[in-house]
């Protein structure tokens, strides 16, 4: 069976995918062994975010988790076979595997079905990675993937993995009233993201309830009398109802016969990740990949945005093709505060760059909601063809370009948003200060942040040269 394009994975990046081919005119087959949605509808973005509302609002645990179970199900009523088909987009159950080039057969319960097509997109998504810990097996430990099929909450919870997913998961889970533990090998939490964020989160979570255990490395795990486990780390040792691992993710692609089709693994030291160019192509012609697979950004939003450009460049040459920007793709955590970065950090941001940043106890909203607990910080750099920013220099240029954001706040992942814009536009800073905000809203501290580094002072706000 030949179609004029391929959907390998039916998560947030194949039905990208999938959809943008359909508007684009292909014949378009999306191949899924696993509910349409993925990891985002079923284990991820839409579950946890309801349990975090659900436990904001001071839901009973049994209502917060049957509030996650009705929202998973009106989100995946949008994305069932009939729905796509009727959209005109050809759905097939099974597991696919390369047999050679733009070639594959799809196993859907011992019945084979051959596949070709000039332009093939891999979108099969990441899983749960489980850490290396002797005693796992006799515990059994939640994941991401389990978590949500709980009907109560336990009466403790013991939190492997400070990222994102675990911090979040920790403070849902202690609002609604479990006694939560939070552990990681790292010094602080959020240890991929800017520290004076991290700091903000962990003094959130311990008003919340939540032990952190940090600088803390697991050795084994095991079951203690009256079903309970226990952690034992390097120094001390702690007990729980129930484990929660959120260790990370990795890239799906165990089985689907890579190597017979030319698609190389493995790019930037990413375990198993699929090596894509800037324009999303693999190193087998006709072949693209998009979403967590490839462990570029590993967001759904990202996987979204990824989709779009496969389809569109899968039909250009090479040179006609667009380049998918990383740097470009905003990431928020969704605790309370929300964390929102895009672009660069100020240590990343080279010679020249300066930086704006407002506390939130000098933001009129915030002062308001008695949340002053944050901050907003803007980084800005020389423009092309300058090397270097005098104090004088960044006002004459109206603040220099924004090369990126931390915001730490309520509304943090509402706030980035006009960043990325800004960055998207290659902006000078001074236009957002320029751009009348509401007052008094979330999102004049952005303006605020911004009227300082074009101007070189602002009530509230310190301007300094990055990395001091």
């Amino acid at each position: 069976m030949t179609h004029d394009l391929l959907v390998i994975g039916a998560g947030a990046g194949g039905l990208s995918v999938a959809r943008a081919g359909v508007r684009a005119g292909l014949a378009t087959a999306l191949v899924t062994d696993g509910p349409i949605g993925g990891d985002c509808t079923f284990t991820g973005c839409v579950p946890s975010k309801t349990l975090l509302a659900a436990a904001a609002a001071g839901a009973a645990a049994k209502d917060a988790l049957a509030r996650v179970r009705a929202t998973v199900a009106r989100v995946a009523a949008t994305e069932t076979p009939a729905v796509l088909r009727a959209e005109g987009v050809e759905v097939v159950t099974g597991r696919a595997r390369f047999v050679g080039p733009r070639a594959v057969v799809v196993d859907g319960d011992g019945v084979l079905l051959a596949l070709t097509a000039p332009r093939i997109v891999l979108a099969t998504g990441a899983e749960p990675v489980m850490p290396d810990l002797p005693g796992l097996a006799d515990v059994d430990p939640l994941t991401t993937d389990t978590v949500f099929d709980l009907d109560d909450v336990p009466g403790s919870l013991a939190v492997l993995g400070a990222g994102p997913a675990g911090c979040e998961l920790a403070q849902a889970f202690a609002r609604l009233g479990t006694a939560v533990t939070l552990v990681d090998p790292a010094e602080r939490v959020l240890p991929g993201l800017d520290a004076d964020a991290g700091a903000v989160v962990a003094d959130a979570l311990r008003r919340d309830g939540v032990d952190l255990r940090l600088g803390a490395v697991s050795r084994h795990v095991e079951k203690v009398p009256g079903g309970r486990v226990r952690v034992v780390c390097d120094d001390s040792t702690l007990e729980a109802d129930r484990l929660l691992l959120v260790t990370g993710r990795r890239p799906a692609t165990t089985g689907l016969g890579l190597d017979r089709a030319g698609v190389e693994v493995g790019a930037d030291g990413a375990d198993g990740a699929v090596r894509v160019d800037r324009h999303l192509a693999t190193t087998a012609p006709g072949v693209f990949a998009v979403g967590d697979v490839t462990a570029l950004c590993p967001h759904t939003h990202a996987a979204d945005e990824m989709g779009r450009i496969a389809v569109r460049n899968a039909a250009r040459p090479a040179w006609r093709r667009r380049r998918f920007r990383p740097h470009l793709v905003p990431r928020v955590v969704f605790t309370d505060p929300e964390v929102a970065t895009i672009g660069l950090p100020e240590d990343g941001a080279g010679p020249g760059a300066w930086v704006a940043q407002i506390p939130l106890s000098a933001v009129d909203r915030a002062v308001t909601a008695g949340r002053e607990n944050g901050f907003v910080r803007l980084v800005a750099g020389p423009l092309p063809g300058t090397s270097r920013l005098t104090a004088d220099g960044l006002r004459r240029v109206g603040g220099g370009r924004l090369l990126g954001a931390t915001i730490v706040a309520e509304r943090a992942g509402e706030m980035i948003a006009e960043v990325g814009l800004a960055m998207q536009l290659n902006a000078l800073t001074g236009r957002l200060a320029q751009t009348v905000h509401a007052y008094p809203t979330w999102s004049l501290a952005v303006r605020q942040a911004a009227a300082a580094l074009a101007t070189g002072a602002g009530p509230g706000v310190t301007v300094r040269r990055a990395g001091r």
